[in-house]
């Protein structure tokens, strides 16, 4: 084959074939007399393999997992297919923690088992109310997740029902064990969202998302499996 036979089928250019070789997605290919590239079919199953983990890990990942394979280091290779494993379902926790602190906030509890909020609350009504200690809400603020309102006399804090979803949903993502930098994330999403009822929407979207990474990741291992059969 040409590089144009291989960059066909994938509706790529020549020199991007050629560069994948350069940097060792592909094996090396044999040279003609008139030094031109000659391909044969363990390269279109490279090539096969090293675009479909691109689809699933990324071109950082994809490419280190290629290169890998083609100097014969089989288990780096691998390692870096069980980091992608390992991260999405990392992420599919994550989904699963945020969804149930969602249902938890958009539920409605009978009026005696969750006391309504009679108004703004201080530093000290809020962090008895979630059983917390005032400096525990300070460094939620200093996280970037609690954005309390001041009062221009004295400067003291004053929480709002907004705030009070935010810091109830930290709450819940500390108790499973998420560090301050990920719930400021969540709370982030929480607030463009226009609070818990788009956030849920948006959950779906994540769902699909992961989804379809977990099948990115099935077709890609089919692929990088015949490439090492045709090696």
């Amino acid at each position: 084959m040409r590089p144009a036979d291989l960059a066909r089928e994938h509706g790529l250019s020549t020199q991007a074939v050629r560069n994948y070789e350069r940097d060792g997605f592909l094996p090396p290919a044999e040279r003609t007399a008139g030094g031109y590239r000659i391909y044969t079919e363990r390269h279109a199953a490279a090539l096969r393999a090293y675009l479909a983990l691109v689809a699933a890990y990324g071109h950082a990942t994809g490419g280190v997992i290629m290169a890998s394979v083609n100097a014969d280091r089989l288990d780096e290779a691998l390692t870096a297919v069980d980091r992608g494993h390992a991260q999405l379902l990392r992420d599919r926790e994550t989904l699963a923690t945020v969804r149930r602190a969602v249902d938890h906030l958009t539920a409605q509890p009978a009026p005696e088992d969750r006391p309504a909020v009679p108004g703004p609350l201080s530093i000290g009504e809020l962090a008895h109310r979630l059983g917390l200690t005032p400096a525990t809400l300070r460094t939620w603020e200093a996280a970037g997740i609690l954005t309390p309102t001041r009062d221009r006399p004295g400067g003291h804090r004053t929480y709002h029902p907004e705030d009070l979803r935010d810091a109830e949903l930290t709450h819940l993502l500390r108790r499973g064990g998420y560090p301050l930098a990920h719930i400021a994330t969540v709370i982030r999403q929480v607030r463009t969202a226009g609070g818990t009822g788009g956030l849920a929407e948006a959950l779906e979207g994540w769902q699909d998302r992961l989804t379809a990474r977990a099948r990115a990741m099935l077709t890609a291992a089919a692929r990088l499996d015949a490439y090492l059969s045709a090696r």
